[in-house]
C-alpha cells in the first residue's frame, strides 16, 4: 500500500459534463456497469481502505472489481496500462461503479486534448519547433546505431582498433577528422581541425575552415572552461564516465561548419538547427569514417551566415551548454551499455529521458547559484536568466505530455520517434523516479547490460508496475492546492518540482497559445456511472470518484469493453487510486 495525497477540484471539467449530457440525449443511458456473476476482485479482493492522503495501486490483470470504502470518501482513480512491452496503439476499456449510481455511456479520453474545449489557434509558439532538426537528426544517428548493431555490422570497439590519441598534442595541432556532413544518404566530410583547448577533461579543436569572426582567443578559452570544469562533470557525476577507446583521457569536442551546414538555412526559422550531435559509428565501427573516440561534434561561430543560419558566440553560449549535456548523456550511455560491457543499446525512450534529465542538470546547477531573486531579470520569474536555455524546453515538451497522458506513452517509444509530448513525459518519469530513490539511481540505469522497464526494476530494486502506479499519481498529487507538499508521501509528489507552480507560470508567460490552454494540463473526469475509453500501453487516465455519506461501499470496474472481462493481461492493466481530503 502506497500514502499519498491532496485535495482535488471538486468541480467537474465541463467538457467532460457536455459529453456526458450528451450520452443521455441521444438515448444511451443505463444504470451503471452490470455486475455479471463471472466478475473477479482485482488484486486480493475485499474493500480498500484508505486513510486521507493515502493511496494503493491494484493490479486488475485477472479481476474486474476493486471494493472502496463509502462513507462520503472521496478518490483519485487511475488506471493504467503499466507495461512496456506491448504494440503502441490504443486497447479500449470501460470503468464506471458497479452499482449506486446513474450515468450515461460517453466517449472520454481523459485528459486528452481530443475532447477538450475549442480554443482559438494561435501560431506555434517557437519552443515548440526550435528543436525538430536537432531531435531528427539525434533520432536518426541513434536508430541508425540500434539497426546496425543489431545486424552485427558493428560491433564494440577496444583500444586496439582505436585510433592511438594516447598522449595529448599541444595546442595548435591540426588532426584529421570525419564529420557527418548529410543523412540522407549518410556521407562524411574529412575535416582538418586544429587544437585550440585542453582542459582536464575535454578537447576543443576547431576546425581550421571555420568562418570569419568567431571566436577571440579569449572567448574561446571561457567557452572550454565552461565545458571543461562546469558541464561535463555534471554529466560524469551523475552518470558515470564515457569510456576511453582512444586512451586520450578526454572527451573532445570538434567543432566545424560541416556541423553549422547539416541544416539548411531556409529551414532554421522554421525547424530549429542542429546544435550538436554524438555518433555511435565513433566506438561502434572500423568504418574509414568512424573516428574512433568519444567526440562530441558542434557548431562553429558563423555570425555571416557563410554556412548556414547565423550564429554568434554567444548564441553558441546560450544554445549548446544543453545539447552538449544531453548529447554527453547518449554518448555515456552508449558506452556503457555496449563498449563497456558488451550490450545492447538502451531504449530509445529510457535513453531520451535520461537525456532530459541531463539537460535538467544545467538548469539546477544555475538555480543553485543564484536562489531568488538572484539571477533574474523579472522577481517574477521561477528560474534564473542562466537557467532558461536548460528548463525551457522540459517545461513545454512535459505540458505537453500532461495534456495527452493516455495517448502518449513514455515506455513505447523509439530514437526515430518524433515529438515532444513522450519526451516530456519521460522526463517526468526519470525526475520523479531520482527524487524517489535518490540521484544515484541514473548512474545505476546507465551501468548495465539491461534496458528498458526491466532496467528500472533492476535499478529501484521493486517491479516497475509499483513505480509506475506511484508515478502516475505524482502527476496530479504533486501540489494540490490547499494541502500543505510536506503532507503528501514521497511517493506521490516531486522533491525539487513544483509542478503546478512550474505551470502556472508557464501559462501566465504563454499570452494565450493553444499550446497551454489552461493553468494545470490535466484535465479529470468525473466518475458517476459508466464510461467506455481507451489507452495506449505505458499511459494512465484521471477520474475522481466521489462517494456518499449513505453508501457504506461503493465497487469501481475497470475491464474489457466484454462486460466481466479482465482488459488484457499483456497490458499490466492496473488501477492507482488516492483517498482525498
Amino acid at each position: 500500500m502506497i500514502v499519498s495525497s491532496r485535495r482535488l477540484p471538486r468541480l467537474v471539467a465541463a467538457f467532460s459534463m457536455i459529453a456526458l449530457g450528451i450520452g443521455a440525449c441521444s438515448g444511451r443511458g443505463d444504470k451503471g456497469i452490470t455486475n455479471p456473476g463471472n466478475s473477479k476482485p482485482c488484486g486480493s479482493g475485499g474493500t480498500l481502505q484508505l486513510g486521507v492522503l493515502q493511496a494503493a495501486t491494484i493490479s486488475c490483470s485477472a479481476g474486474t472489481d476493486i471494493t472502496l470504502q463509502g462513507g462520503g470518501a472521496s478518490y483519485l482513480i487511475v488506471p493504467q496500462y503499466a507495461t512496456g512491452n506491448a504494440v503502441n496503439r490504443p486497447t479500449s476499456y470501460t470503468i464506471g461503479v458497479a452499482s449506486g449510481a446513474s450515468a450515461s455511456i460517453a466517449s472520454a479520453y481523459g485528459p486528452s486534448l481530443d475532447v477538450g474545449p475549442a480554443i482559438a489557434s494561435t501560431p506555434q509558439r517557437p519552443h515548440a519547433t526550435r528543436l525538430a532538426r536537432q531531435r531528427q537528426l539525434d533520432g536518426m544517428l541513434l536508430e541508425q546505431a540500434r539497426r546496425n548493431l543489431a545486424s552485427g555490422a558493428w560491433h564494440r570497439l577496444s583500444p586496439a582498433t582505436a585510433i592511438a590519441r594516447t598522449m595529448v598534442p599541444p595546442v595548435g595541432t591540426v588532426s584529421r577528422f570525419h564529420v557527418l556532413s548529410s543523412e540522407s544518404p549518410v556521407q562524411f566530410t574529412a575535416v582538418g581541425a586544429r587544437l585550440e583547448y585542453v582542459g582536464t577533461n575535454v578537447l576543443i579543436y576547431v576546425d581550421t575552415l571555420s568562418p570569419a569572426n568567431g571566436f577571440t582567443s579569449d572567448q574561446l578559452q571561457a567557452f572550454g572552461q565552461l565545458f571543461d570544469q562546469t558541464l561535463y562533470p555534471l554529466d560524469i557525476n551523475t552518470f558515470g564516465t564515457p569510456s576511453d577507446i582512444d586512451q586520450n583521457g578526454h572527451l573532445i569536442m570538434l567543432l566545424s561548419p560541416v556541423v553549422n551546414a547539416l541544416t539548411p538555412a531556409s529551414t532554421c526559422q522554421t525547424q530549429g538547427f542542429v546544435g550538436g550531435f554524438f555518433d555511435g559509428i565513433d566506438l561502434a565501427s572500423t568504418d574509414t569514417s568512424s573516428n574512433r573516440g568519444e567526440i562530441f561534434y558542434g557548431l562553429v561561430p558563423d555570425p555571416d551566415s557563410t554556412a548556414s543560419c547565423a550564429h554568434t558566440v554567444s548564441d553558441l553560449l546560450a544554445e549548446t551548454p544543453a545539447t552538449f549535456l544531453h548529447e554527453l548523456q547518449h554518448l555515456i550511455n552508449f558506452s556503457q551499455h555496449v563498449v563497456v560491457r558488451g550490450g545492447s543499446q538502451e531504449k530509445g525512450w529510457l535513453d531520451e529521458g535520461l537525456s532530459i534529465v541531463a539537460e535538467e542538470l544545467g538548469s539546477l546547477y544555475y538555480e543553485n547559484k543564484f536562489p531568488p531573486p538572484s539571477g533574474r531579470t523579472s522577481p517574477a520569474q521561477l528560474f534564473p536568466d542562466s537557467s532558461q536555455g536548460f528548463i525551457n524546453g522540459l517545461l513545454f515538451s512535459s505540458y505537453s505530455y500532461l495534456l495527452k497522458t493516455d495517448t502518449a506513452t513514455v515506455t513505447l517509444h523509439s530514437d526515430a520517434d518524433g515529438g515532444i509530448a513522450w519526451r516530456g513525459g519521460d522526463w517526468l518519469l526519470m525526475r520523479w523516479l531520482g527524487d524517489v530513490k535518490g540521484t544515484g539511481i541514473y548512474k545505476t540505469l546507465v551501468q548495465t547490460t539491461l534496458t528498458g522497464t526491466a532496467n528500472i526494476a533492476s535499478a529501484a530494486n521493486e517491479p516497475f508496475e509499483g513505480l509506475f502506479g506511484d508515478f502516475s499519481l505524482a502527476l496530479y498529487t504533486d501540489s494540490l492546492p490547499g494541502i500543505p507538499k510536506s503532507s503528501i508521501p514521497a511517493r506521490n509528489k516531486f522533491a525539487i518540482r513544483n509542478l503546478r507552480r512550474m505551470y502556472q507560470r508557464l501559462f501566465d508567460t504563454s499570452q494565450g497559445s493553444s499550446d497551454v490552454p489552461r493553468a494545470f494540463p490535466i484535465l479529470v473526469t468525473s466518475l458517476s456511472g459508466t464510461i467506455n475509453a481507451s489507452m495506449v500501453p505505458g499511459t494512465m487516465s484521471f477520474y475522481r470518484l466521489d462517494t456518499t455519506s449513505g453508501q457504506n461501499t461503493v465497487t469501481v470496474q475497470f475491464q474489457s469493453t466484454t462486460a466481466g472481462t479482465p482488459v488484457a493481461a499483456v497490458l499490466s492493466p492496473q488501477v492507482s487510486i488516492f483517498r482525498l481530503p
